[in-house]
């Protein structure tokens, strides 16, 4: 009996060295539009978690996949983009092929997200060729049109002075039959492991006619998710347009729909210019002693980040949000935070309505100074921006000039406490926390608004 039971226990241990077979993860992700638009024309898509991302072009589905050969199929035949450096200082030209005639988008961003130059064009198919100019620096270039997207990384070590002129199309395709779309989605594929945080960027071109002729730009919605099987994902594509006609990503957070990026505007909403002033020796008051107007609006920009920063003379106008925007008090501001805490969004994902441990579900993946506090900001960034806030740590600029450029965000509130004192509040790299303050109006913060 004892010799029996002696086979039975060997033979379980032995099929539990076995190897078990398991099902791999198959999700597949159909992105649709809604609101001023219906048309989703590319949705980038970051893996937080694993710092990956992917372009999904319009009329293909995401594949999230935990196959080891779970990456991107490009086509061989498949033209992308190039940069490259021209004989004088500070241009570059961009090339790449459009795979389809119709509105395209190509900016040039800083290395904190700031938009440094853009231009949104109808194009032709075929491959295009632009003349990029950039002060010095380093940046990433992004094309997006119609049923494809390009990204390429430049680096200038010259001055140059900002801005995107056509050169033209130098191989069109109009005389080509066009292909017709099959009716079987394109499939792009991403690597994913349960409980990795995604984060969708829906883009949705558009144009529109006015006083300057006919404009064209994009309208971006921004949601995360951390996907448990196949499902729909809806983008609610909302206006936020300056007077500049600069076009701003959006994202939802519990009842308020919050810009997902800061404002960039030199103009009011009524078209009224903003003064700028351009510290060149710090430490500099914003206003010069020449100029000791402390009441007018002005705003600046910090040349080595490209990050736009505003007194609070300027908020105060009630004219520097978009048009059905508005700059934030410091109760709605509460009400975020308050959301935040009451659903899980601490740093430990743990449900938490006492502390205050959400500065990481509001700061992006990038850009900030490591640090090893546990939930601080700079600890982990590939747990940061759970909510698709994405603050960058663009610092702030007051008596001592700009200051903490990749170790804090600050913006105003709409609401002062006293006669020269304000309300604003900022994440920092070593703290878990939200931080609410209060500081003299002439400094500079940037502005994040919010949807009336």
């Amino acid at each position: 009996m004892k010799t029996k039971n002696l086979h039975l226990v060997t033979a379980f241990c032995f099929l539990g060295l076995l190897p078990v077979k398991t099902v791999a993860l198959n999700y597949t992700i159909t992105f649709t539009g809604t609101g001023a638009s219906t048309t989703v024309n590319s949705v980038i898509v970051q893996n937080l978690t694993k710092g990956t991302s992917v372009t999904v072009p319009a009329g293909n589905v995401l594949n999230l996949s935990d196959a080891p050969n779970a990456v991107e199929q490009v086509s061989a035949n498949d033209e992308t983009i190039r940069v490259y450096k021209t004989l004088i200082d500070g241009k570059f030209i961009v090339s790449f092929f459009a795979k389809q005639a119709g509105v395209t988008q190509i900016n040039a961003f800083s290395m904190d997200g700031q938009k440094v130059t853009g231009i949104s064009t109808n194009l032709q198919g075929g491959s295009n060729t632009f003349e990029l100019s950039l002060p010095k620096g380093v940046y990433v270039v992004q094309v997006t049109g119609n049923e494809y997207a390009y990204t390429a990384k430049l680096l200038n070590q010259t001055e140059g002075v900002s801005g995107i002129i056509y050169k033209g199309t130098e191989k069109p395709v109009s005389s080509s039959p066009q292909k017709a779309r099959s009716s079987t989605p394109g499939i792009t594929t991403m690597n994913y492991t349960a409980g990795d945080q995604l984060l969708y960027k829906g883009i949705s071109n558009y144009s529109y006619s006015s006083s300057n002729g006919l404009q064209y730009s994009s309208y971006c919605t921004i949601i995360t998710d951390v996907p448990i099987d196949s499902k729909t994902t809806n983008f609610n594509f909302i206006v936020c347009r300056d007077y500049q006609h600069t076009d701003y990503a959006v994202v939802t957070i519990g009842n308020q729909t919050w810009m997902a990026e800061n404002l960039r505007s030199s103009k009011l909403n009524d078209g009224t210019n903003i003064p700028f002033e351009l510290p060149i020796i710090a430490p500099i008051y914003w206003t010069t002693p020449q100029n000791s107007n402390w009441t007018t609006a002005q705003w600046t920009t910090y040349m080595q980040t490209g990050t736009t920063f505003y007194n609070w003379y300027a908020v105060n106008t009630g004219k520097l949000a978009p048009t059905g925007w508005h700059v934030p008090s410091r109760s709605e501001c509460l009400v975020l935070w308050n959301y935040l805490k009451a659903n899980g969004y601490n740093y430990n994902g743990a449900w938490d309505n006492i502390h205050n441990y959400c500065a990481k579900s509001l700061a992006s993946n990038s850009n900030w100074i490591s640090n090893t506090y546990g939930g601080a900001i700079g600890n982990n960034l590939s747990k940061n921006n759970s909510t698709g806030f994405s603050a960058l740590p663009g610092g702030f600029f007051d008596s001592n000039g700009f200051e903490k450029s990749c170790m804090n965000a600050s913006w105003w509130c709409s609401d002062e406490i006293s006669s020269g004192n304000a309300n604003f509040w900022y994440l920092d790299y070593q703290s878990s926390g939200v931080i609410f303050d209060a500081a003299i109006e002439t400094n500079g913060y940037s502005v994040r608004c919010i949807k009336n």
